[in-house]
């Protein structure tokens, strides 16, 4: 138990991911190491390189010094050039150099966070190397392992935990995102009202209310009238909030009521991670 109850969902959440990935991959042969995932141009042995590098940092260790090679097409900003360091790093690690760094890092990881005495508003490096609380670093981290935990179970046809504690973290950090999208990337007119309403292994309802100065809210309470309504399975929105596939083809799992050009540009900018 940690200290602050308000770091302890989080640090649960982690735990139950981190478990779960390394359950999955500890089995794999060599061969399945190399199988596409979800995650635009990363493999299986690419996504645990991005967990492991990204919690060595979290304890503090320094970042490779690594140059990367010119040909990879999924890096196209800094966001990208920052993250792919720690895992083209690892590109020719083995099966068993890969599940035993894992492994090490996760019970470094887990003791660290057994130990944690701080305050959660205490600044704390983040994904990037920018200051954030320690509360949003351990956040982001649940969110992470979580979403990464389901592009391995696709990539290896291993589907669950779809209501897992990391769901209800990826829930809350998606919706976040969602008042940007619809009030000014989708630039939903003043005074409406956009609802999501997601069913399946997690179900909610959201309203998103833009007022009178274009300014974008979330919200629990229904809408009476509201411009769009979009229904679809919890998966399906995890998949395009996270930027796992394009608003096409997942059409027919997507049901639309309302202005249709509105819904089509809120679809467009649906994709709230990097």
């Amino acid at each position: 138990m940690t200290v602050h109850p308000s770091l302890q969902p989080y640090a649960d959440a982690w735990t139950h991911s981190i478990e779960a990935i390394s359950e999955l991959v500890l089995p794999l042969p060599e061969r399945e190491w190399n199988r596409a995932t979800p995650c635009p141009g990363w493999s299986v042995r690419d996504v645990v390189s991005h967990v492991i590098g990204i919690e060595c940092e979290q304890l503090g260790d320094p970042r490779p010094i690594h140059t990367l090679p010119r040909d990879l097409r999924h890096v196209v900003d800094e966001f990208t050039r920052y993250m792919e360091v720690q895992v083209d790093v690892r590109r020719h690690h083995t099966a068993p150099e890969m599940t035993s760094e894992l492994e090490y890092t996760v019970i470094r990881r887990a003791r660290q966070l057994r130990n944690e005495k701080r305050d959660p508003a205490t600044m704390v490096r983040g994904p990037l190397g920018e200051q954030v609380t320690l509360e949003e670093a351990l956040r982001l981290r649940a969110y992470d392992v979580w979403v990464h935990e389901q592009d391995l179970r696709a990539a290896l046809g291993a589907p669950g935990n779809w209501d897992s504690p990391g769901a209800y973290v990826a829930r809350d950090m998606l919706l976040s995102g969602l008042p940007k999208v619809v009030a000014k990337k989708a630039g939903a007119p003043a005074n409406s009202a956009v609802v999501l309403d997601v069913h399946g292994a997690l179900e909610f309802m959201r309203t998103v209310r833009v007022d009178a100065a274009g300014q974008g809210t979330l919200d629990k309470a229904p809408s009476l009238g509201p411009a769009v309504t979009l229904t679809m399975d919890w998966e399906t929105y995890v998949r395009l909030a996270g930027g796992r596939v394009r608003p096409r083809a997942v059409a027919d799992r997507v049901k639309v009521e309302g202005d249709p050009d509105l819904a089509e540009a809120i679809l467009a900018h649906f994709s709230v991670t990097p």
